[in-house]
């Protein structure tokens, strides 16, 4: 069970990049710690199953869910995910399979059930708080960087936050890539500031003019960003950041 939930191609690129966690003085001999294998297989079954941390079979995964809760928080206050996530769009852009010229930025709202200090509330979309997620996509709709706010957040206001969280992607000889040639956006980046401070990055901006009949032929760029989404709503934004990435690599092979 673990072994599909975590395979291997996965696991030899996230255990380099784990820091060893603190060794414990006991007075008695004890369990032992869960691996760190494990652990992760329960968190990707709660993002796969989409359960409750509560309702994760320990029997079957190897690791209770809250105990891979509890991981998953430390792995997330070392930077895990960010690390991880460099690294497989350095591997995308060395197999060829990232492709910077035209990236596409949206936003988009997902209930939070428990609420949140992120969050915000919206009746008019769904009753309850709503975070929500902003992201930037390469051509193929690889995820380059990921951001959660409150739903009060307009994307206008996240958009330069957004671009600075793309890591250097290196993979070629040369300088790192951090910033796309062009960048496709909708009618919510509509706003006068939004082309000055990419064309001030030496980005060309792409976005749809508001007051405008449908038709402006971005949605042939834009989809992926949309899929990406639908992939992302499943819940853990960095680690399935990573996934995705993951899974364009192992079709290439």
């Amino acid at each position: 069970m673990i072994a599909n939930l975590v395979p291997d191609e996965l696991w030899d690129r996230i255990a380099p990049l784990m820091l060893a966690r603190p060794v414990r003085q006991y007075r008695r001999p004890g369990r032992l710690p869960v691996l760190d294998r494990a652990a992760l297989a329960s968190v990707v079954y709660v993002l796969c199953k989409g359960v409750a941390w509560r309702d994760v079979p320990a029997s079957v995964v190897g690791c209770s869910g809250v105990t891979a809760w509890r991981r998953l928080r430390d792995w997330t206050e070392t930077g895990l995910w960010p690390r991880l996530q460099a690294t497989l769009l350095t591997e995308l852009r060395r197999a060829d399979l990232l492709d910077l010229g035209d990236c596409a930025v949206d936003g988009s709202h997902v209930r939070a059930l428990k609420g949140g200090i992120t969050s915000a509330p919206r009746p008019s979309i769904v009753p309850g708080p709503v975070p929500k997620h902003h992201l930037i996509v390469d051509r193929h709709g690889s995820p380059l960087a990921v951001t959660l706010t409150g739903g009060n957040r307009h994307g206008v206001t996240q958009l330069l936050p957004l671009l600075d969280a793309v890591p250097p992607i290196r993979g070629l000889r040369g300088r790192s890539r951090h910033r796309p040639r062009c960048l496709c956006a909708g009618r919510g980046y509509d706003f006068d500031k939004c082309p000055r401070q990419l064309w001030k990055r030496g980005i060309k901006p792409m976005i749809a003019r508001r007051g405008i009949a449908r038709g402006s032929g971005l949605g042939k760029v834009r989809w992926v960003v949309e899929r990406a989404f639908a992939w992302l709503h499943q819940g853990l934004l960095e680690l399935t950041c990573s996934i995705i990435c993951l899974r364009r690599l192992s079709r290439s092979f």
